[in-house]
């Protein structure tokens, strides 16, 4: 037995020699025709702007190639990731050589043409969105059998979209087509796809009907259909969307009632179905999503009052019920949503009654429009207590009274539009403190007295009108005023002065200016041009500074597709995007599905704050990042407006800096990525040990104080409103740090205040870097 064991593996071993001899020679040639198939792909490329494609040359390794990965053990290509470097071209068909390729990410390219007629059918990911490709959606795409990420947005392409991409769709978990011509109908297979989780169909021409059982597939979370021609009734077919996240149908055609009963699903986050012919009443909301943050259902026809029971939406942000046909009240229950930041119920000639004083208690309100209305009685002065807020517009009503005098508290505000009321009294010079104004419209009143020369310091002004009133006397001779023309002025019979004809004081001729006066306007104009030169030559030397520092920078991207650790405790899959801005991070997906359990442990807390938690996220490789999780769901509007505003950090380096190593999107979750520091938070090193510390008995001030204090079991403070009730009082001193004696107070007042402003919960009212900058630089030169 032995005998012929031996013998056995001897023949055995004679018949392997020869094919172990080959080994290196069938390794070496799959390399050579990967490097072949790659450098085919290169030769289509037009156009390389930043050079990311120099490193693909015919000796080298293809995986040494810039933008390609290859696997660990086969050495096979898998992935081919090259992101916003503006490559120009076609998209050759040489990359369905390589045969174990599992992504293709191209994404904010400038390539042009068609989808090849074949890919590697190994394909996971395919990421087309932002280039130039035109033609038909390949439905082969559909019999991928390992797809799960199809993202074509933004791009040209054209016709219907294949009912064989929904078929069999074996593991395809999201799509997007948004901004394209696509036309037809949404196929109906897509109810069909058992692990489908989200589509985004948007911009597009597509008309029909949505499909019946849309939420067919179980773990759907995400429907997108914005801006199309599509029609016919919704609400019967969503009755299986327990699990919807965003669902937004709006700029459609849409009619019979709308889809209201998914306010009241466990996850739904953002809701929009504005712009259709959606008619009926608004019913009652007895119980809300505790995420739900986002409600638009304007521009339809939709009839009754405001319903109250919109306050139990508590974390609502934006309530637009605006071009409707609404009536009733304005309720002044809305007043204690505290987390709204968009109100608008304009275009609603139905809805009467006065405005309610309760709405000056929502401090984070940065729009409030009511215009349109039959609303009556004054402008309550509790308005001015909304301090963050932007737009204020208040025209094509019947309110009466004076002006506030105080509305010079809303010091942020840029649009002011009160025209179209019947409001008297004088014109409140205190509008005259209200310098980031942009449009002030006080038309068609029965305003009286003189145009306030206050008013000239309004210098950002682009919109004016005082039209259409009984103001007197002669119109201020301030550039700010002057500069617009007689429409901004006319009729009002008792004014006078330039821009006008009329004369004040009866003269029959224009006075000559003077010497001293023509030589300071002659000088004024000159400044003006030498500031306009300075600052033109500033903005294009800014200008080709980031576009240099956006072509040095290379973004990696990862489209998370299908993961349970992302998603919050009890939810299903997520779809989100993943942006990592440095070259230390894994890339590979399955690292991240190790690293981001984190999330759902809590012995990996590491700290906390008033928009988020934080957490150390470890990866097998032993690198550790610190990952907030943000928890200002609907502060942010869109994905876009996110991604906006994460790009800034992105850009910043400093020695002072934690590095900003990326973000997580996705509508119900987003996350910051940064480096980690094991020295500590900043919360430690303001509120551990100090030397001197603070007593509460030998002040009342804020130095050294949390963000929210219980000095008592029964009480918290909140030091954002404690620091303003202080500066309220007039006893600002009290807030500044030991540390802080001797600095000028008047500075320091400035900046507490600037400081209140920075820590807003809503984002859209904080001031960007460069007004931070610009209004320090300003404090310093005023004191």
């Amino acid at each position: 037995m032995t005998r012929s064991y031996r013998a056995a593996a001897a023949a055995a071993a004679l018949l392997l020699a020869p094919l172990l001899l080959l080994l290196p020679h069938w390794a070496a040639a799959a390399t050579d025709a990967e490097r072949r198939a790659l450098l085919d792909f290169k030769a289509a490329i037009t156009a390389d702007p930043t050079g990311v494609l120099a490193t693909w040359t015919p000796s080298g390794d293809p995986c040494a190639f810039v933008g390609v990965t290859c696997g660990p053990s086969s050495g096979a290509v898998q992935r081919l990731r090259i992101h916003g470097a503006g490559l120009a071209g076609a998209l050759a068909p040489s990359l369905a050589r390589l045969p174990a390729l599992e992504s293709i990410s191209l994404f904010g390219n400038r390539l042009e043409g068609g989808v090849p007629p074949s890919l590697a059918p190994t394909l996971r990911k395919l990421n087309l969105s932002r280039n130039a490709l035109a033609g038909e959606i390949p439905p082969f795409l559909g019999a991928f059998p390992w797809l799960r990420l199809l993202d074509l947005s933004y791009n040209a392409f054209a016709g219907e979209i294949p009912a064989a991409l929904f078929d069999p769709c074996l593991r395809l978990r999201y799509v997007s087509l948004a901004h394209n011509n696509l036309t037809g109908p949404v196929p109906p297979g897509i109810a069909k796809c058992s692990r489908l989780a989200g589509f985004d169909f948007s911009y597009n021409r597509l008309s029909g009907e949505l499909p019946d059982q849309v939420c067919a597939p179980p773990e759907m979370n995400y429907i997108s259909v914005r801006s199309n021609s599509l029609s016919g009734d919704l609400a019967a077919k969503l009755t299986s969307c327990s699990s919807i996240d965003l669902f937004d149908v709006g700029s459609n055609r849409f009619s019979g009632a709308a889809p209201f009963a998914l306010l009241g699903t466990v996850n739904i986050t953002y809701f929009n179905v504005s712009s259709n012919a959606f008619d009926g009443e608004i019913p009652s909301i007895t119980t809300c999503g505790s995420k739900f943050s986002y409600f638009d259902a304007s521009g339809n026809r939709l009839t009754g009052p405001v319903p109250e029971s919109v306050v139990n939406c508590r974390n609502l942000r934006v309530l637009d019920l605006g071009a409707n046909a609404l009536a009733g009240v304005v309720p002044p229950v809305i007043g204690t949503l505290r987390s709204l930041s968009v109100l608008r119920l304009a275009g609603n000639a139905g809805i009467s009654g006065s405005i309610p004083a309760e709405l000056g208690g929502i401090e984070m309100l940065v729009t409030l429009d009511l215009a349109g209305l039959a609303l009556t009685g004054e402008i309550p002065g509790s308005l001015s207590q909304c301090q963050f807020l932007l737009e204020l517009n208040l025209s094509g009503n019947k309110l009466q009274g004076a002006m506030p005098s105080t509305l010079n508290n809303l010091t942020y505000l840029k649009m002011l539009d009160l025209h179209r009321n019947q409001l008297d009294g004088v014109i409140p010079v205190t509008l005259g403190q209200l310098t980031n104004l942009v449009l002030l419209d006080l038309s068609e009143n029965q305003l009286t007295g003189s145009i306030p020369q206050e008013l000239g310091n309004l210098s950002n002004l682009t919109h004016f009108n005082v039209s259409f009133n009984n103001l007197s006397g002669m119109i201020p001779l301030v550039p700010v005023v002057q500069k617009f023309d007689f429409t901004a002025f006319m009729d009002n019979p008792l004014l006078c002065g330039p821009p006008l004809n009329n004369l004040c004081g009866g003269q029959g001729h224009r006075k000559r200016l003077g010497v001293p006066i023509i030589i300071a306007i002659v000088a004024a104009a000159l400044i003006l041009i030498g500031i306009c030169i300075v600052c033109a030559l500033n903005i294009k030397a800014y200008t080709c500074k980031s576009r240099d520092e956006e072509d040095r920078k290379e973004e990696e991207e990862v489209l998370v597709s299908e993961s349970t650790t992302i998603a919050s405790p009890g939810s299903n899959a997520i779809i989100g995007k993943l942006v990592l801005f440095s070259k230390s991070l894994p890339s590979r997906y399955e690292d991240w599905e190790t690293g981001t359990k984190a999330l759902l442990d809590k012995d990996c807390l590491i700290g906390g704050g008033s928009i988020g938690t934080v957490y150390k996220a470890t990866f097998e490789n032993g690198l550790s990042i610190a990952v907030k999780k943000l928890e200002t769901l609907g502060r942010v509007r869109d994905q876009d407006e996110f991604e906006h505003e994460m790009s800034q950090p992105g850009n910043l380096s400093h020695p002072n800096l934690v590095a900003f190593q990326g973000y997580y999107w996705s509508s119900s979750m987003q996350l910051l990525l940064s480096e980690f520091m094991a020295n500590g938070s900043l919360y430690d090193h303001l509120h551990g040990n100090h030397p001197y510390g603070f007593s509460e008995s030998s002040s009342r001030g804020g130095g050294g104080k949390k963000p929210v204090d219980s000095p008592g079991m029964a009480t918290a403070v909140v030091l954002h409103d404690y620091v303003r009730e202080i500066l309220e009082d007039g006893t600002a001193s009290d807030c500044f740090d030991r540390n802080l004696r001797g600095f000028v107070e008047a500075e320091l007042v400035q900046v507490l205040k600037l400081g209140l402003v920075c820590t807003s919960n809503t984002p859209s009212s904080r001031p960007s870097m460069a007004e931070v900058v610009q209004f320090l630089e300003s404090v310093r030169t005023s004191s």
